[in-house]
């Protein structure tokens, strides 16, 4: 163990001075142990190797005084290369209205703090009270074995934001943040994301969704996409994604909805370039998937305090900044999602908004009042489901009159079972829509 005030990182230091001697200290790997109280300003990025632990101790407070870099990202995500066993515990950071918006910045990672390729990482006991609007408090890509645990974040942007990965543990989380408090987005804004894939085997567990006057997206956003080979003549908007000699392309430019034709390919190795008006970037040459989203994830004990139209939202995205879904390609599934003892706690219209395939949804032990789950139609070309089979069991119902508790769009099948439910009121009289096919139902 190492202490970082040796290395010349103390509170009263400027920010650039701040920055090289913590910079210092973790390069020599091993636990980095910041101990004397106080106010830390940093100017840039600490980049961090494998096999290091930073520990703050309580009262130490790490502040921004810039937008360039982010304030920790992990040295492999430069590279594209992995990097394993790194930990951060007790981080208290203050944003100091700073984003990541210059330096060096990898295209689509725009969080605080940031993983990409990395495997047995543990972010514990952070505190980020003032969030702003562009920068995601906690990024991870391309990642393995991923534990967060007790931290609160309130500000404007999504607190927690998971791209492509798999193994991953979200817990003991307080949140009160004007976009998404969590995000689990194998597709995403070609702004977004750095790579896209499937993420898979998560458990989110023990969250609190506070509530506040004002408010966009949802509790968790799980999304979802697909793709095709580029060919000549294809019409293509922001963030739509290509494969073309084996590497996957995203378009890079302004959102707003105009589509571009293209017509010829893009075919460079790295970073962005522009082809008949239309900027690409390169995201990937390896791992490459012509459509992803999320399977066997599992919410658990959630608190829903905030006032929203929609908590959990399965989707493809559908506008200015991104479509999902390119006309004809093959969706993907989104599968053996799971919601077990789930608190709805203020007002709510969808509990479950679903716009992707799903094969099998489970709602149990939980407490809901006039809540739906909400199948939907993206509406794009060739783009087919299958049914969906919606299972809700040992849930409490503390609605009232005649309310819509499944809903199921035109071109879309689902089968649904209900047992061991209780109604409080009995006047509560549940409403089931479109073509489902109920096996049981005890309400």
């Amino acid at each position: 163990m190492a202490f970082a005030k040796d290395f010349g990182f103390l509170p009263d230091n400027k920010a650039r001075t701040n920055t090289i001697a913590l910079q210092k200290a973790v390069d020599r790997t091993g636990t980095i142990t910041v101990d004397e109280p106080g106010i830390y300003d940093i100017d840039d990025a600490i980049i961090i190797p494998s096999d290091t632990a930073l520990v703050f101790g309580k009262g130490v407070y790490i502040r921004r005084t810039t937008d360039t870099g982010y304030v920790f990202i992990n040295k492999g995500a430069f590279t594209r290369e992995y990097d394993y066993n790194i930990s951060i515990t007790g981080l208290n950071l203050l944003c100091n209205g700073h984003n990541s918006k210059q330096g060096k910045l990898i295209t689509g990672l725009r969080g605080q703090v940031c993983f990409f390729y990395a495997k047995d990482i543990v972010i514990r006991d952070l505190l980020c009270l003032d969030l702003m609007e562009y920068s995601f408090c906690i990024q991870v890509c391309t990642f393995e074995n991923l534990l967060i645990e007790n931290v609160h974040i309130e500000g404007l942007k999504d607190g927690i934001h998971i791209d492509k990965g798999s193994k991953f543990t979200i817990k003991h989380g307080v949140f009160k943040t004007f976009d998404d408090p969590i995000a689990i987005n194998a597709h995403d804004y070609t702004t977004g994301s750095p790579e896209m894939g499937w993420i898979e085997d998560g458990l989110i567990e023990d969250c609190y969704d506070l509530d506040q006057e004002k408010t966009v997206g949802y509790f968790c956003r799980v999304l979802a996409g697909s793709w095709l080979d580029w060919y000549k003549g294809m019409k293509v908007q922001q963030s739509d994604t290509v494969v073309y000699n084996n590497r996957m392309y995203r378009v890079n430019m302004e959102a707003n909805g105009m589509l571009y034709m293209s017509d010829t390919p893009p075919s460079h190795t790295e970073g962005t370039k522009e082809y008949d008006g239309i900027k690409w970037t390169m995201t990937q040459d390896k791992n490459i998937t012509y459509n992803c989203g999320c399977r066997n994830i599992h919410f658990r004990y959630i608190f829903l305090k905030k006032k929203r139209h929609t908590a959990f939202s399965l989707t493809f995205d559908k506008g200015p900044y991104s479509r999902g879904c390119y006309p004809n390609s093959v969706p993907p599934v989104q599968e053996d999602i799971t919601f077990d003892h789930i608190y709805v706690q203020n007002e709510l219209t969808d509990l479950i908004g679903i716009r992707t395939p799903v094969n099998t949804i489970k709602l149990t032990n939980s407490v809901i009042y006039n809540n739906r789950i909400n199948l939907r139609n993206v509406e794009e070309e060739g783009i087919t489901y299958i049914p969906a089979h919606i299972l809700i069991s040992n849930v409490t119902f503390k609605g009232e009159g005649k309310q819509s508790l499944v809903y199921c769009a035109e071109g879309r099948k689902a089968t649904l079972k209900i047992n061991g439910s209780i109604k409080e009121n009995t006047t509560y009289e549940p409403v089931i829509e479109g073509d489902i096919d109920i096996l049981q139902k005890d309400i």
